[in-house]
């Protein structure tokens, strides 16, 4: 029996989504609700995938289909695909499961010829409306299609704007449209080699593959990389009526949100167009009017359209994006789907649904995700530096406030430059070169850093650098997308709030300013003029998508606060009530402890000690010096004096976290990083010794860098990661981890007498042994003793080990023995289990290994279930088979990731520790978790 690939609009529902796509089943859901859809059909994802499986064939039976379908069609409209006397026009649409909002293929108006064309015209009366719409055909199959560059034919319909009073499509004449699909269909034939095909049964055939074949198109598979969407889902085909929104002034087109996606506002907000077709909308090639301006000339389809709004709300119980067209007076629905939205809209959109008992906490908590929480965090321009910056002169022109956020950026007029500069991570010694061969020398002296976006890892320190570019387009389409990404903004100079431009960026969070009509762009040089001023590529840039404003030069940011943004703040108040897994912060001062405790840190995972070795603003004495001179000591002796002089440093800034962290456990990881971290690079010794050989000015001074570059060479290691450092450094240097013990319970002590509540927590990491760990938690437990027995006061600690060794994972029910806790470091489990540097493995090979599909995502970034989650799954298991009780957590940098968060209130870890400002999205990742295992709320 013939598999089944084609369904009719009331055949469908919006349970077959997967089968479907989401316009397929939101089309059969409004057609068996009794809304007007003009009516069609469509061809299954199932049908897409057999497609490539079979060599771009179509499928056994799927065309049969089709044109049995096309029969019940011409039978419910009364017309017939190719009769010229009453000729039925389609469009062909894609449609995959998740919104991609004009990242494929759409051709419209199939079934014109100059046969039908007589008959199209002949009902209605209007000739020019028939020639508008096959000019349209040609041009969207030509391009899309035939793969013809659009902008040779937007070239020739220029030419004939040009010629007319008002400059735009619709001043073109009945006999100007008639020369412009003769030049089109010779523009075709040349490019081609062949005639534009008459029979509408080929356009059909030609258009559906076309369709098919944009879900492997770049910009589709572009969008899915960044949306971390499956490639093997496939997209429908909507084969549909046309209704044509093009034959007058009665006659419409539009593209509108039930709510307000960029702010949540409970209002419709869209465009449309008088005498135009949907492509003229959200191509941004028309600037369209506000919809509410729809109520003065139109306005029984204005209430209409209202109605049906309030009723696929109300319906699917979300904010819909939706499509219609307005034929003669008569409203007609096109699509529905869930309406992409800004993080803020986002999360107001979910309150409001709340309050207005549409959906549940739970469900709310289900509608925002972690990435748009993260994005309330980002950085805004400091209004004292706008007002500067109009003060001065620098505000070059407003355009559409299309969606929120600053950008800073160097301006890039086209997608693959943007995307060749904004998309790469460079190492930080290679990114000036970067920056000096894009905008030359003089221009990146004058930037400096601000050019750059710091990529950080997990300890705070800057691991890359990606350029920061502005893309400035005339307007966007999916061609643009990779650009797009790359971009941290997005500038065109027409379209509107619907516009292609406006809602890829408010989906992804991207600042965009839109129909700025003001600047006035010239692609082939390179550059934009407004009011009389020139901005050429490589000028920096400011876009403030919030109001519209684009500036010259750089503006300064400034971190929002937090606690203003008060839905936000109530809805992870539910999300803490519904999540297992604690959430905790990486900290390593007072200030960042306290940031992280504002955002809903319940603890310090990981305070890392080795960074308060470094010299602090403000103080006399040098901590690095002591440092040094504590790893270059000659005998014990020597070592414990200049110890004795750091414990004090330390004290003090334990005491700190703790009064920050009061009520909170704080885990205090001891010194980690190999000693030769603290001196002077081996290859700078060598040159400064030679220096002084050669000069012989300084005797002094050589006797010192040589005895440095002695201890330097001691201390150097093939492979220093994987050498003396961790707990071996404790082992090794007497005297040294002691020393941090001390402090630590020195500092506890010190605020439990002030009345704060203190729980320190000792992690000895880098274990491989249980021997290691019992060696030194003996002599550091002894330490601890020594300290509350001094201070007679009754804190209570715990010791603890990083579980970062294969080795300890494996042999955890052992190492448990002697831990009261683990945790995971998931940075160097990673590098251990792989057998990889990261340092090295992502500047040489290990993104391109993701971009080829041999890894199928950066293990550093997204938890590597299926090997290091092996091993923490076993390490967890063991553990607690020895010591029921046992705490366990993760502070890698994985801690702060959606999906490895998922997995690690899978594995029934306690909590997930992250830098601060990844603890607002983690505490939703972990409701989110616990909704969709424990309760199986998944939306």
């Amino acid at each position: 029996m013939t598999k089944k690939w084609v369904y009719l609009f009331e055949e469908g529902n919006e349970g077959m989504r997967n089968l479907l796509g989401g316009k397929g089943a939101g089309l059969a859901e409004m057609t068996n609700a009794g809304l007007p859809v003009p009516s069609g059909f469509t061809i299954t994802t199932e049908a897409c995938n057999a497609y490539f499986d079979a060599g771009k064939q179509f499928p056994e039976g799927m065309w049969d289909q089709v044109l049995a379908a096309m029969k019940k069609v011409e039978d419910q409209t009364g017309n017939k695909f190719g009769d010229p006397s009453n000729p039925l026009l389609v469009s062909c649409r894609s449609g995959a499961r998740a919104s991609m909002p004009g990242m494929m293929n759409t051709v419209l108006n199939i079934g014109l010829n100059f046969d039908t064309i007589v008959g199209l015209a002949e009902p209605v009366d209007d000739d020019r409306f028939a020639w508008d719409a096959y000019r349209r055909l040609i041009q969207m199959f030509g391009n899309i299609v035939k793969g013809v560059s659009r902008h040779k034919f937007e070239a020739i319909l220029d030419e004939y704007k040009a010629k007319t009073e008002g400059g735009k499509d619709t001043d073109l004449t009945t006999d100007m449209l008639k020369d412009v699909v003769k030049d089109f269909k010779a523009l075709y034939k040349k490019e081609l080699g062949e005639d534009f095909p008459n029979d509408p049964y080929q356009q059909l055939r030609q258009a559906i593959a076309a369709v098919f074949d944009s879900w492997f198109g770049a910009p589709a598979v572009t969008y899915r990389n960044t949306e971390g969407l499956p490639h093997d889902w496939g997209t429908g085909v909507n084969v549909q009526t046309v209704v044509f929104g093009n034959m007058g002034w009665d006659s419409g087109s539009g593209v509108a949100f039930t709510r307000n996606p960029a702010t949540g506002e409970k209002q419709i907000y869209g465009e449309y167009l008088l005498n135009a077709q949907g492509e003229d909308v959200v191509a941004g090639i028309r600037t369209p009017h506000k919809i509410a301006e729809m109520k003065d000339e139109l306005p029984e389809a204005y209430e209409q359209f209202l109605e049906i709004c309030d009723l696929l709300e109300r319906h699917y119980r979300d904010v819909q994006d939706v499509e219609f067209t307005i034929e003669r007076g008569k409203l007609w629905m096109l699509q529905t789907r869930r309406g992409e939205r800004t993080a803020a809209a986002a999360v107001r959109i979910a309150m409001d649904m709340v309050k207005e008992g549409l959906i549940t906490k739970e469900e709310a908590l289900m509608r925002v995700t972690p990435a748009q929480v993260d994005q309330f965090l980002h950085p805004r321009f400091d209004p004292k530096a706008i007002l500067k910056a109009k003060e001065d002169g620098n505000l070059l022109a407003v355009g559409l406030n299309a969606s929120p956020g600053a950008a800073t950026g160097i301006a890039i007029f086209d997608a693959d430059t943007a995307g060749k500069w904004g998309r790469p991570e460079f190492p930080v010694e290679e990114a000036g070169a970067q920056l000096r061969a894009l905008i030359g020398e003089e221009r990146a002296k004058q930037l400096g850093s601000e050019a750059f976006q710091e990529i950080k890892d997990e300890r705070g320190n800057t691991r890359a650098l990606k350029i920061k570019v502005i893309l400035v387009r005339p307007e966007t389409n999916p061609d643009d997308v990779h650009g797009m990404v790359a971009a941290q903004g997005i500038l065109t100079q027409h379209g509107g709030m619907t516009s292609h431009a406006a809602v890829v960026a408010r989906g992804w969070g991207k600042p965009c300013v839109a129909g700025c009509e003001a600047i006035k762009i010239d692609l082939a040089a390179r550059k934009f003029s407004v009011n009389g001023r020139e901005i050429r590529e490589g000028a920096y840039i400011s876009i403030n998508g919030a109001t519209g404003e684009v500036f010259e030069g750089s503006i300064a940011t400034i971190r929002p606060r937090f606690e203003e943004e008060h839905d936000l703040v109530t809805l992870l108040g539910w999300a803490d009530e519904v999540r297992k897994l604690g959430v905790w912060t990486n900290a390593d001062n007072p200030q960042d402890a306290a940031r992280a405790r504002a955002f809903g840190a319940e603890g310090i995972g990981l305070c890392r000690t080795e960074h308060m070795f470094f010299d602090q603003e403000g103080e006399e004495i040098s901590r690095r010096e002591n440092v040094v001179k504590m790893i270059m000591a000659e005998d014990e002796e020597e070592r414990q004096k200049y110890l004795d002089r750091l414990l004090p440093f330390q004290r003090k800034d334990f005491e700190g976290i703790f009064r920050a962290m009061d009520g909170c456990p704080v885990i205090i990881r001891l010194i980690d990083p190999p000693m030769h971290e603290f001196l002077p690079p081996r290859e700078e010794l060598i040159e400064e010794v030679t220096r002084l050989r050669c000069n012989n000015e300084n005797p002094d001074e050589l006797a010192e860098k040589e005895k440095m570059l002695q201890v330097v060479k001691s201390l150097w290691e093939t492979n220093p990661m994987m050498g003396l450092r961790g707990c071996r450094a404790g082992i090794m240097y007497k005297g040294l981890t002691e020393m941090q013990t001390r402090a630590i319970i020195e500092a506890a002590c010190n605020v439990a007498q002030e009345g704060v509540d203190v729980h320190p927590e000792i992690m000895i990491p880098l274990t491989s042994h249980i021997n290691e760990l019992h060696e030194e938690r003996k002599k550091l437990e002894a330490v601890a003793r020594e300290v509350v027995a001094e201070k007679g006061v009754d804190v209570k600690y715990k010791f603890g080990t990083m579980i970062e060794v294969p080795r300890a994972a494996i042999t955890a029910d052992e190492i448990a023995k002697y831990a009261d806790f683990f945790s995971f470091g998931t940075n160097d489990l990673t590098q251990m289990t792989y057998g990889i540097s990261r340092d090295d493995a992502e500047g040489k090979f290990l993104l391109d290994y993701v971009d080829r599909k041999i890894l199928p995502n950066n293990p550093f970034e997204v938890l590597d279930r299926d090997g290091v989650g092996v091993l923490m799954k076993m390490c967890v298991e063991k553990g607690r088979a020895t010591k029921p009780d046992l705490e366990v957590g993760i502070c890698g940098e994985h801690g702060g990731d959606h999906a490895s968060i998922e997995y690690c209130h899978l594995l029934g870890l306690n909590y997930v520790s992250c830098s601060p400002f990844r603890v607002p999205p983690a505490r939703l990742s972990a409701a989110q978790a616990a909704l969709l295992y424990e309760y199986g709320r998944k939306q």
